[in-house]
């Protein structure tokens, strides 16, 4: 299919090789960004019109949007802004990823060493998110060497800890930005997502009366009625699911857009004595009908008034929400989706629209900026965090002739 943007990305395949296995190498877990950063704003200098450092500094942590399942300290880690300018009166494009990764698991040999075979690139964060952030190079690239001149700007926010709440993300939406479209690349395999669902992380704690197995009746095992409060959250979980139905038609054709996942529970000493404590920690999705404050409160209380008198006392039980989203939501016919869907059609990909049943940085700029945004990347979802992380070099080519070709049009 015919597309000059198509044509000169393939120009790019090894520029693109290059970037992302030097970005690949940098060990970008929480905490541990600022090399990335630094790398990715020497990058974005060579294609940019403006570059710089925005600072994450600790008065982040006041925020009532920050987010917090992993204790992190500020300094040394940016995040990176980057501005292609247009010759104005244009309308502007922010474009958004994330340069941190999840840790490797302990079976992920050499996960910061990128590898290629047959066109796909291997390594931790190659498709969540820095093969993302090597297609916004590419993207500027591409401009850059066709010469084109658009009306509006496009601004890129390239950020730290969107694997833990999107805190670089909360940042960059108090820098002050705004701009009439957002894309949030994320690996979707070219699908557009204009609806994306929220989640809250949650710490509880359950205290119960320690005490002798010989003693069961002088006892109150914390293990006992934490599992009690996990089946209390899987209640409240299908009543709000089934409430959902019908609202939000994109999340119906999947079975549970937003499951709730309990992912550690400890509890004990000792084998033979009826635990005191038991921590839970798990995360619940939400559906654009109930907002975070809403799913926190009935959380709590759908706990407190279970029937169980001993859970009804504060005493014996507390939660604490360490990371929460709302979900995002725009018309799966918006004027944005059909253009990107257009776009993608032009280069020949064929860009479904659906649902995001996991959680992104999307619902900052949509909801508090009120900028209609889009999640859409190259890359599958499937495979990342896995020991088999990956993209194809030709979907970051492909995605970045279809965002030139959306930006031709859009920028105007």
């Amino acid at each position: 299919m015919s597309n000059r943007y198509l044509e000169a990305a393939s120009e790019l395949h090894d520029n693109a090789v290059d970037l992302l296995s030097e970005l690949i190498s940098f060990e970008s877990t929480v905490g541990n960004e600022g090399p990335a950063m630094r790398y990715m704003h020497d990058r974005m200098e060579e294609v940019a019109d403006e570059v710089e450092f925005v600072e994450v500094t600790e008065e982040i942590k006041n925020d009532p949007d920050y987010s917090y399942p992993v204790v992190t300290e500020y300094g040394d880690r940016p995040n990176v802004r980057a501005v292609r300018r247009g010759t104005g009166g244009g309308r502007s494009l922010i474009l958004n990823t994330h340069l941190d990764v999840v840790p490797p698991s302990s079976g992920h040999v050499n996960p910061f060493d990128a590898r290629i075979d047959d066109g796909i690139i291997y390594g931790r964060g190659a498709c969540d998110a820095k093969g993302q952030a090597t297609t916004i190079w590419l993207l500027f690239r591409l401009l850059d060497e066709l010469d084109v001149q658009l009306d509006g700007d496009i601004i890129a926010h390239l950020v730290i800890e969107e694997e833990i709440g999107g805190n670089g993300s909360v940042a960059m939406v108090r820098y002050g930005d705004t701009a009439d479209a957002c894309v949030v690349l994320e690996p979707t395999n070219f699908v557009l997502l204009p609806q994306v669902r929220g989640a809250v992380w949650f710490d509880a704690n359950v205290y119960g009366q320690a005490g002798h197995s010989g003693k069961p009746g002088g006892t109150v095992s914390a293990l006992y009625k934490a599992m009690e409060v996990i089946r209390v959250f899987d209640e409240y979980h299908d009543r709000i699911l089934e409430e959902s139905r019908g609202k939000y038609p994109l999340f119906d054709q999947f079975e549970n857009p937003m499951p709730l996942t309990v992912g550690q529970l400890e509890a004990g000493d000792w084998p033979a004595q009826a635990p005191r404590r038991a921590n839970l920690k798990g995360v619940l999705g939400l559906l654009p009908d109930r907002t975070k404050e809403q799913v926190m409160e009935e959380m709590e209380a759908a706990v407190r008034t279970c029937g169980d008198e001993w859970l009804a006392d504060p005493a014996n039980f507390e939660i604490d929400f360490t990371y929460r989203h709302d979900a995002n939501v725009i018309p799966p016919d918006h004027p944005l989706v059909l253009a990107l869907q257009e776009a993608a059609a032009e280069i020949g990909r064929e860009a479904e629209v659906s649902a995001m049943t996991a959680s992104c940085d999307a619902w900052l700029y949509n909801n508090q900026l009120e900028i209609p945004t889009v999640v859409f990347g190259p890359g599958d979802l499937g495979v990342a965090h896995s020991d088999n992380e990956q993209i194809p070099v030709r979907d970051m080519l492909d995605a970045s002739a279809v965002l030139a070709t959306f930006a031709d049009r859009f920028c105007r």
